[in-house]
């Protein structure tokens, strides 16, 4: 899911939660702080799933690249 669409269900569920009238301040605090937690985590996992992807495609460039600067006495 596109971030920008993760953010706005974020944001609507966050006023859901604060315009609930079953809710009592206190678990509208918790359920907020909990889902920001969530947020925080979901974010991390996305930066780790980037690294890792763009890490496999330099070593798969540079494994296409070897052989061309070998050849030109680059290394």
């Amino acid at each position: 899911m596109p971030h920008h669409k993760h953010h706005e269900k974020l944001e609507k569920l966050k006023e859901a939660i604060k315009n609930s009238p079953d809710l009592t301040e206190e678990e509208k605090s918790n359920a907020l702080a909990i889902i920001e937690e969530w947020y925080i985590e979901d974010l991390a996992d996305q930066e780790v799933n980037l690294v890792e992807m763009l890490k496999a495609k330099l070593l798969e460039l540079t494994a296409k690249l070897e052989p061309i600067l070998a050849e030109l006495g680059f290394i």
